[in-house]
This record gives C-alpha cells, structure tokens and sequence, in this order.
C-alpha cells in the first residue's frame, strides 16, 4: 500500500478506517448510511469524490463505486453528472404520508377525498348486502376482478379516452397497491425511472424500499421537459417513467396535449415502461380544453395505466383499475397474483353499484363542488396574480419566500396546530433553492374548520 497522504487532507466524510470489514464495499456503505441516519451528514452535503476516497482509504476506486452504487440503490444518494454526489434530501427520514396518529391538529397535508360524500356510500353498501348472490363477492375467485365489474370500470374511464377489452384490464386495491404491482412486475433493483423533481412522496419511498433509482427530471407549467428526458436517456439508462398528467402530485400541474405527444417520442425512441398514475382524470377529462386523451393511447403497448377511485368515488374501499398492453400483461397478472392474491370482490362490487346506478356520478359532482369551494377559500387567503395548475385540485403548491427547515417547519406549524408539508418530502432528487408547501384541502371536516388551518398558516408565514 502507498503511503497516504490524505489523513489530514479536508473532507466532507472520513469513515473510521478501523471500522472497515470485509468486503469492504458494504463495510463502506454500511458507515456511510449510519452517518446519514444518524444526522452526521446533512442532505444535500457533497459527499468525496470517489478516487479521493479510495486514495484515503487505500482501496481500490472501482470498491468505492460499488459502496456509492449500493446506498443510490437504497435512495440515500445521488448523483449529479458533471457535479459530483450528494446526500439525498430524505434520506434520513420516511417520507411516506398517511394519517397515523393525527389528533387534535387541523389536517391541511394528508390529502384525503372530501370524505362528506361517503353518506351515499353506505347507502349504496346496504343495498349490496341485500344482493342473492352475495356470498359469491366472498371467495378466492376472479382475483383480477368479476367480469361484470370490469365492465363496470370500462364504463367509468370510457369517458377518460380508456378503450380496452377485458383481458387487458384488472381491479386492484387502490392506486397506491397498483404502483407496487406494476413496480415488481416491471422493474428489477438497480433499474432507473424517470420521474418529475417533485413528484408523490409515497412513490418515492417505495421505489426506495424496491432499491429502484428515481431520475429526477424537470418541468415548466407543461409539464415534464421532453429534451430534459432525451439528455437523460442518452447520458444514462433509464428503464421507465412515472407520470401523473392530469394533475401532479404536488405541484398540480396538468401535462398539456402537445406536451404529452413530445414526451411519447422520447418514450417510444428510448423503449421506457410508461407508469400513469391517472388518478385525477375525473376532475381533467371533460372539464379542461386542452384534455384529448391519457397517454396511454399514445403508446400502448409501452403503458400500465391506473385509475384510481379512492378521490373520484370513495378513498376506505380501496379500489382502482389497472390498463395494460398485451406485452406486459403476463408479468402484471403474474404480480397482482403474488401481491394480492385478489382485490376484495365486496368493495369493487360496492363501487360497481355506485358507477351503474349512476351514484358515482352524483358524489363525483358534489366533489367537484365542495372543491371549487375550497380553492376559491384558498384563494381569499393566498391570492396569486396567475392562476398555476389545475383549477380544482384538492391541494394546492404554495411558494414559500424564506429557505425555511423542512422538519422545523412542519414541526412549528404541528405545535399550532395545522399539518401541512414542506416540499422537500416531494423531492425525487438533489435539493433546489425553492420551496414550497403542499396545502391539502381536502382533509378537513368541514370548510370552516378549513378557513381555520388557512389562518393559522398564513399568520405563521407573515
């Protein structure tokens, strides 16, 4: 070994030489994901360059780049081409949002459905419960879904621009189940899906937990930069793309038709697995101009297409439908029959009844309603000279002037009593200069209870 002249040399991190073990690329790993855990390096601290490293280690510089390898693997870094590698902005911490042990605080972060509409859902329960054939919602069979049901979900997304034969469709338990399935179906570790720089934390950690790496990609208020996807695809490869086109999640943004034809080409040009999380399609298709069809008519055979009803119908019954190409379709069922075994044949039947009865429709209007009525309170309280985003959305992306602390934030706001999120939690890659907050409106018993949290936010923020 050479004698190393880097011991006294400045580095941002200097793991324990002591502390090394064989093999020595997971020894390094291990001590640089403890430093993370445990607050030693802050996100967004630069980490050495690799030969720096191997040369203060005295290890060879292809051992470095496997430790590097492994913690991106597991989200807690990532890299910058030409720039160097980072400390991820979450990795210390779970990003996952729910609503686990939320009580006494006004609740503007979890996005909930505007859950007053849930009286026609127990109407419509009882009415199922009465059915002759019940018993049979309550066995092993059909596990990708009743054909009556499938069609009955066809029926729902006819209007979305979704036409499909059956073979080609599945119920499963809600959206976020229907990325899991086609994540495992689709991707192996180590794989890269390209995704918006602010995109749906609850993706995020579980591309993480599958040590599936998130490509950060910009956006303008179209949506996804397609020459920012070409520049990607050819420095690295990349095996999909997440996208959520009628309206993102967080920044509410709704990817405009001619955007959604440029990002097909680069799509279609590079073979990537499209992922569509069209959960929001209820409030776009119909209602926005500029809505022609989803992306998956685009590119077929490349797409899983998701349809959640969870904010359309009712989010307790977990119900959503996947669409899919014949080439994926093998792998897909074959997922859904690992993961799930089968999605409840109750619930979807619940939904079922609601869509043919016409009762969906019904909730889907009060939604809409009770959603106007929200954003037009949001409004009074934070007034902006150009409107951003979807008009209707059930969160809003609120611009914060100072570079506040993610957790203090969210820390300070809880001790006033509102949970609301930093964007920091919505980042898939390095840390940028702005920040926002991601205002739910949703979630709240009832719109006074909203104007409340929306004071309180706004005295805090001066």
């Amino acid at each position: 070994m050479p004698v190393n002249s880097f011991d006294n040399y400045p580095m941002s991190w200097k793991p324990d030489k002591k502390a090394l073990k064989r093999p020595f690329y997971y020894s390094i790993a291990s001590l640089l994901e403890q430093d993370i855990i445990n607050g030693f390096l802050a996100p967004g601290t630069k980490l050495p360059p690799q030969r720096e490293l191997a040369d203060f280690l005295d290890l060879n510089f292809t051992t470095i780049t496997r430790a590097y390898k492994l913690c991106e693997f597991k989200g807690l870094i990532y890299a910058v081409t030409g720039s160097g590698t980072f400390v991820a902005p979450n990795a210390a911490r779970s990003i996952t949002i729910s609503t686990d042990k939320i009580t006494d605080c006004i609740d503007l972060g979890f996005v909930a459905s505007f859950e007053q509409t849930n009286g026609i859902v127990a109407e419509i329960i009882q009415k199922v419960a009465d059915k002759r054939y019940l018993e049979k919602l309550l066995n092993y069979n059909d596990p990708t879904g009743i054909p009556h049901q499938k069609t009955a979900g066809l029926n729902w997304m006819d209007s979305f621009g979704i036409h499909v034969d059956q073979e080609h469709i599945a119920i499963v338990s809600g959206a976020q189940n229907a990325l899991a399935i086609a994540l495992t179906a689709l991707f192996e570790p180590g794989n890269r899906i390209a995704t918006d720089l602010y995109t749906y934390s609850n993706f995020i950690e579980l591309a993480k937990m599958l040590n599936i790496q998130l490509v950060p990609i910009p956006s303008d208020q179209f949506g996804m930069l397609p020459n920012e996807l070409e520049k990607q695809c050819c420095q690295t490869k990349i095996h999909g793309i997440f996208l959520m086109p009628s309206c993102c999640n967080p920044t509410t943004v709704m990817i405009s038709d001619f955007r959604k034809h440029e990002l097909a080409m680069v799509i279609r040009k590079h073979h990537l697995i499209l992922i569509e999380d069209d959960i929001h399609a209820f409030l776009t298709a119909g209602m926005i101009s500029d809505y022609q069809q989803p992306m998956f008519n685009l590119l077929p055979e490349q797409s899983v297409y998701i349809c959640g009803t969870s904010k359309s119908i009712c989010s307790g019954l977990r119900v959503a439908y996947m669409v899919y190409g014949d080439a994926l379709r093998k792998n897909i069922l074959q997922s859904i029959f690992n993961v799930n075994v089968k999605t409840s044949s109750l619930d979807a039947e619940v939904i079922t009844e609601l869509i043919l009865s016409g009762r969906a429709h019904e909730i889907v209007s009060q939604k809409k309603q009770l959603a106007q009525s929200a954003n037009d309170i949001y409004t009074e309280y934070f007034p902006v000279s150009k409107p951003v985003g979807h008009p209707l959305s059930f969160y809003r992306w609120l611009s914060i002037q100072e570079h506040h602390d993610a957790v203090q934030l969210e820390t300070d706001l809880k001790m006033r009593g509102i949970r609301v999120f930093h964007s920091d939690r919505f980042l898939s890659g390095q840390t940028t200069p702005n920040k926002y907050l991601r205002i739910a409106l949703s979630s709240t018993n009832s719109l006074d209870e909203l104007k409340m949290g929306l004071e309180i936010l706004k005295q805090y923020l001066g």
